[in-house]
């Protein structure tokens, strides 16, 4: 109400004139003439249809009613400033809302950071997460649903643009009292021996083809335990010792107890992806991005593991 009653810009200079109780250092610090000063002043009296001030030939002294105007006035001009500065912030992707799918896989460590990292950096977007599967990622991706999404392995897709942010080592999550877990890393060939945990090929086939390569590869033949993964986050075949799985590295330190985690030995590193949308992305995917590349650099995680064995 009172914004639409005077002009900001002579609120501002009430302000400056009341804080510095002079007319010429009020002037100095607004870089305006003081005659135009003094008459913008007089302009804000005549508004409001009080006096504001009290002029002598040495001094400046608010009113009683400038007194009232210099607190509440401070705090309207602190808040239009914020404002402003919030609504351009869109424009460049400062602030806004950022709809953002991941899956399980990168909730351990990835997506967290992922998101910590952009929160301090701009703390005006608010992330709408969602864990979701896979393929709720890509279609959601897409069709303008999500924002961006981070998945392992995704597939081509000619309308979204593939980010890698992560090379992830891969191991054996498995029971603590498995046999396996008291080597300090597993060769794959071992898992010929075991059921393997994984999710069906239709759920995420990149990720699947790279598993099922590494086995190939060692001349593992595992029996195959399909069951979808994506909500499962105590892992209960595995925690029961019915079956163990590859996972990265990532999973390791926020296991729920009663599961380890060892390294496989000389396979390859997984991929993670940021996806977005090649058109039509908003202002704050480019702030993902740029914060996503940042996060990667800082922690390592675009370095090729060494492949032991």
């Amino acid at each position: 109400m009172l914004l639409a009653m005077m002009d900001l810009r002579r609120l501002r200079y009430f302000l400056a004139v009341a804080g510095e109780r002079n007319f010429t250092r009020a002037a100095e610090r607004l870089h305006i003439a003081q005659p135009a000063l003094s008459r913008q002043i007089r302009e804000l009296e005549k508004e409001l249809g009080v006096q504001l001030l009290d002029r002598t030939t040495h001094s400046v002294e608010p009113t009683e009613a400038g007194r009232l105007l210099m607190e509440r006035g401070a705090a309207l001009c602190e808040e239009a400033d914020r404002l402003w500065r919030d609504v351009r912030g869109f424009a460049g992707g400062e602030s806004g809302t950022l709809a953002f799918g991941y899956s399980m896989s990168t909730s351990y460590e990835t997506a967290p950071a992922l998101l910590a990292a952009l929160a301090d950096r701009l703390p005006g977007i608010t992330a709408d997460t969602r864990l979701l599967s896979t393929a709720e990622i890509l279609s959601g991706v897409a069709d303008g649903t999500l924002d961006a999404g981070l998945v392992r392995c995704p597939p081509p897709t000619p309308e979204l643009v593939r980010t890698l942010v992560r090379l992830e080592p891969q191991g054996i999550l498995m029971a603590a009292g498995h046999r396996l877990a008291a080597l300090p890393a597993v060769d794959p060939a071992e898992l010929s021996r075991e059921t393997l945990l994984i999710h069906p090929r239709e759920a995420n086939p990149g990720h699947y083809d790279a598993i099922t390569a590494i086995l190939a590869e060692a001349g593992a033949a595992p029996e195959l335990l399909l069951r979808p993964l994506a909500f499962d986050a105590g892992h209960t075949p595995v925690a029961r010792g019915d079956a163990v799985s590859v996972v990265g590295d990532s999973a390791a330190p926020s296991l729920p107890a009663g599961l380890v985690w060892r390294p496989l030995t000389g396979v390859a590193a997984i991929e993670l992806h940021l996806l977005t949308r090649g058109r039509g992305a908003r202002p704050v995917v480019a702030q993902l991005l740029r914060t996503a590349t940042e996060t990667a650099r800082a922690g390592g995680w675009l370095r090729s593991p060494d492949a032991a064995g």
